[in-house]
């Protein structure tokens, strides 16, 4: 996936509800991903996705702290219950806008369901884009460059 150029995140080691462990725990979770990461891809992640979406403020701090940004998603196949590839498209393009993050998981069910997402969500006039373009302010006409009306 790194070689193809994919980015490389974060989502714990063990796959814990992050707000119910100790502060320890959190620390040593995100740690082991990225010492495995580093080890395997020769990089570091930028992003902390905690599983099942669980998290509070000292998962944030903690992410932070070691210089992860915290990133959820907006709209979510559920394909880890592998649903039929198209409830997965009508889950999806439906809600998809612009800046959206997808959920996704490697399932037979999502990897069908690709190629009519993608061509879906470019009908919307959308553009694909990995999450370091997603998230940048380098995407946002600043508020001093914005037209006048």
């Amino acid at each position: 996936m790194a070689a193809n150029g994919h980015e490389i995140g974060n989502h714990a080691y063990s796959h814990p509800q992050m707000s119910r462990i100790s502060n320890e725990r959190i620390r040593e979770e995100i740690l082991k991903t990225e010492k495995l990461i580093q080890q395997t891809l020769n990089q570091s992640s930028k992003y902390f996705a905690p599983p099942s979406g669980d998290y509070d403020l000292r998962v944030v701090k903690i992410a932070h702290e070691l210089k992860l940004h915290t990133v959820l998603w907006t709209v979510d196949t559920v394909d880890w219950k592998k649903p039929s590839p198209e409830t997965i498209i009508n889950r999806i393009v439906p809600k998809v806008q612009n800046g959206y993050l997808i959920l996704m998981h490697p399932t037979k069910s999502t990897a069908e369901a690709l190629p009519t997402l993608i061509r879906e969500i470019k009908k919307k006039g959308l553009i694909i884009s990995p999450v370091k373009e997603t998230l940048s302010s380098k995407r946002v006409l600043s508020v001093e460059s914005s037209p006048k009306f």
